[in-house]
């Protein structure tokens, strides 16, 4: 990574940062927040599963496991995003609910500036877990994961400790960090086995260039307000949060 990189990584991440903190330490913003978290950590589920399958056909049982365990550790992110949500009386919007809610969706999802730019030059096919290269998922993924346990940990940190709601939350979210953590560990131990550290090198480094790329796409986003006001969430029926208190 060149100097200029990683001064312009240095200012993307911290605005990044300073604007999540913002969001999440709001009682208004935050289910919102929430939502987006609960959909990206349990939506990656399928794919981490279709994976750790294709790792096992190749004979590749350590890779597997990691992959399996990389799973069941998003689906239980998502269960305490959802959890955070319904102690606020919240839920995510069933996008599911009709066909053109879910064509708006993916047709969202298709315009992120943010992915556009993390991927650019490669298309949704080349993407998919049958076919995406070993050399694509693991460094683009590293950096994803690396910095989700920064994230994590710093927005965990500006939740207030008076809010039992709040500070239940952030230990949930401080254990995602941890998370994390270990799946950015897992994955740079996975390139080193398949490639020599030179080349490892080279990879996270572009990746990080694409991370910066795709930083700057999404502030430019942002500053324009494009979508920024849609909502993930809708009141949650009192049958749902009755049964959440009861479960608790």
């Amino acid at each position: 990574m060149n100097f200029l990189t990683y001064v312009m990584h240095l200012a993307g991440s911290g605005a990044i940062a300073y604007y999540s903190a913002a969001q999440i330490r709001d009682p208004k913003t935050r289910p919102n927040v929430l939502a987006g978290f609960q959909l990206a950590e349990s939506g990656s589920v399928p794919f981490l599963q279709a994976l750790s399958q294709r790792a096992t056909a190749e004979g590749d049982t350590w890779l597997s496991e990691k992959l399996a365990k990389h799973a069941e550790d998003e689906k239980k992110h998502g269960q305490i995003f959802a959890h955070a949500l319904k102690q606020l009386d919240k839920k995510v919007i069933d996008f599911k609910s009709s066909k053109e809610t879910t064509k708006e969706s993916k047709s969202q999802e298709g315009r992120s500036p943010f992915f556009a730019a993390y991927f650019k030059g490669y298309s949704p096919e080349q993407l998919k877990p049958a076919v995406t290269a070993w050399n694509v998922f693991m460094p683009s993924t590293y950096i994803l994961e690396l910095d989700a346990s920064k994230d994590f940990a710093r927005m965990a940190n500006v939740l207030p400790e008076s809010d039992p709601i709040a500070r239940n939350l952030k230990l949930g979210m401080l254990n995602i960090a941890q998370d994390e953590t270990g799946h950015a560990a897992y994955l740079y131990e996975a390139m080193m086995r398949r490639m020599s550290a030179t080349q490892v090198q080279k990879l996270v480094d572009e990746w990080r260039t694409r991370k910066v790329d795709a930083l700057m796409a999404f502030a430019n986003n942002m500053l324009q307000s494009k979508n920024s006001n849609r909502s993930l969430v809708q009141d949650a029926t009192p049958s749902e949060s009755d049964s959440e208190l009861i479960a608790a």
